[in-house]
């Protein structure tokens, strides 16, 4: 099976390609550009590069939330659009997941936290855990603050690695309180499309009208909203 994955959660934007759980290339940039200019055109790149077109794909897999509001969106847009184009299914996949195998170097018992910045003195976090040579699940996807996750890792006797564009605001927090954590390196911190590809794996597909972005809270447009509605 041949996935085209799309990694657009934060402000670096990813693009990749496996076959049948190996990756055949991948394409990654943090230029400053918005996702609406970089996107598809790393995604047309990377499949003349590899010398496959959409016709070879097999499914769209994209990092559906949580994460920047507009960087999930225009990830999702263009995945339906992809998919569209060529009557291709999607494969929707939680972020913090595919942030997870960034942890796999660290070994199976290994708490991985997984930390998107979401503002407001809160993550984006989930706790995964590796058995078997894949990520397991120790909570569900939640924005939390950084106090409520120091005080629900001081339960976790294991090593704890923190992974994402949020792992170096959350180790500074953690790092003052606990000794059994640490953050992944630098060259394999930040979420990408790899991970995607390897999350969608084993995901079901489904038609790109499907395909909807998660978000875990409101943004601020419809907080000012409601809060103006309240008054």
């Amino acid at each position: 099976m041949i996935i085209l994955a799309l990694e657009s959660s934060a402000k670096a934007a990813s693009v990749a390609l496996s076959k049948d759980g190996s990756l055949l290339a991948q394409s990654y940039q943090f230029s400053g550009l918005t996702h609406s200019r970089t996107l598809l055109p790393m995604a047309e790149d990377l499949l003349k590069n590899a010398g496959l077109t959409m016709a070879d794909v097999d499914c769209v897999a994209v990092a559906h939330g949580p994460g920047s509001f507009t960087g999930v969106r225009i990830g999702v847009s263009a995945a339906k659009g992809l998919c569209w184009g060529a009557d291709k299914p999607a494969v929707g996949v939680s972020t913090l997941e595919a942030m997870a195998w960034n942890g796999e170097y660290a070994g199976d018992g290994t708490v991985i936290c997984c930390a998107m910045d979401a503002r407001r003195n809160q993550v984006y976090n989930a706790l995964f855990t590796f058995e078997n040579g894949a990520p397991k699940r120790l909570s569900k996807d939640r924005a939390i603050s950084l106090r409520e996750l120091c005080d629900e890792l001081k339960d976790i006797s294991a090593p704890i690695v923190v992974v994402g564009d949020g792992a170096e605001l959350c180790y500074k927090f953690l790092a003052g309180e606990l000794t059994n954590v640490s953050i992944a390196p630098e060259s394999i911190r930040m979420q990408n499309a790899w991970g995607v590809c390897r999350s969608a794996e084993k995901a079901e597909s489904a038609p790109a009208s499907a395909l909807l972005p998660v978000y875990l809270r409101l943004s601020q447009a419809e907080r000012e909203r409601l809060e103006r509605m309240n008054k």
